[in-house]
């Protein structure tokens, strides 16, 4: 059935599992991406009104990050905007540790519509989806700070959490904390993709002066470079972040995936193996 529901990002790592997630349940969500329709557009508000036409509870996902520059004033008035058209409810994605992200935040806390706020930690799909793919392809991973513990989160872990407390008014009004189950390092990740793909993969200890000029060499946009240094300097080295929480079992039930569950099943998926990613161009 259709439904009073927006999905904003619906084609991403999150969003599109959200998706997945109220398809599962029976309902028909609205995508609220550029192309879908009616097409949904962060940088062109005109689309915003007929996306939001009709809508009672919305998934609220910004790319690249809540944290980088214009990103609170998108969110202000995206929720000024849901508000005025009479959206009850806002599940907002937002960064564990990130104060910018936290100001976005309090736009929809202070709003006056009901929220539940999921922060998420640093995502499993970074390795297969994301920035990390690519040099685990190539088989020499170099990264800054590794030894830093992250409680690395699943997005299959996130988007049960996020479509379950979209449809549960229980989680009205929380600030859900979400990550995985188990501190591990960048080197940890690597290892276990090593063993589970039966791969040798190379880790290279660097500075973040370094890891930094290499992106501009590989000429990656600036914006891009700018939130991931930011998230090295700023997010990683945060103390709240190297702590685990137990919210993912609270809200479903069952412990959150481990990094080694999620590799085990990323593997099956071939998207490791540089041979088959060459065999599907």
């Amino acid at each position: 059935m259709n439904s009073n529901i927006l999905v904003i990002g619906g084609t991403g790592k999150t969003g599109s599992r959200v998706v997945k997630q109220l398809q599962n349940r029976g309902i028909n969500p609205r995508i609220g991406s550029r192309s879908a329709s009616p097409s949904f557009d962060w940088d062109n508000k005109d689309t915003w009104v007929e996306s939001l036409n009709g809508i009672e509870k919305m998934y609220v996902t910004y790319y690249p990050d809540l944290a980088v520059p214009g990103a609170r004033e998108a969110i202000e008035s995206l929720t000024y905007l849901a508000k005025e058209l009479g959206v009850k409810k806002i599940v907002l994605l937002s960064g564990k540790g990130e104060i910018e992200a936290e100001a976005c935040e309090d736009i929809v806390i202070n709003s006056g519509v009901n929220y539940t706020i999921v922060r998420a930690s640093w995502f499993n799909q970074n390795w297969s989806e994301s920035f990390f793919l690519d040099p685990i392809l190539s088989g020499e991973v170099a990264l800054p700070m590794s030894d830093v513990l992250i409680p690395f989160v699943d997005a299959e872990d996130i988007a049960e959490v996020a479509s379950t407390v979209l449809l549960d008014d229980n989680y009205n009004g929380k600030i859900i904390e979400i990550t995985g189950p188990e501190l591990i390092t960048f080197k940890d990740a690597v290892n276990i993709i090593a063993k589970v793909s039966e791969r040798t993969l190379h880790f290279y200890d660097i500075s973040l002066e370094q890891y930094v000029d290499g992106m501009r060499q590989m000429q990656i946009p600036n914006d891009v470079i700018w939130l991931i240094e930011y998230l090295f300097s700023h997010v990683l080295t945060n103390p709240n972040n190297q702590k685990i929480s137990n919210d993912v079992e609270n809200v479903l039930g069952r412990p959150a995936k481990t990094f080694k569950e999620y590799a085990e099943d990323t593997v099956i998926t071939g998207i490791w193996y540089p041979q088959k990613t060459i065999n599907k161009k």
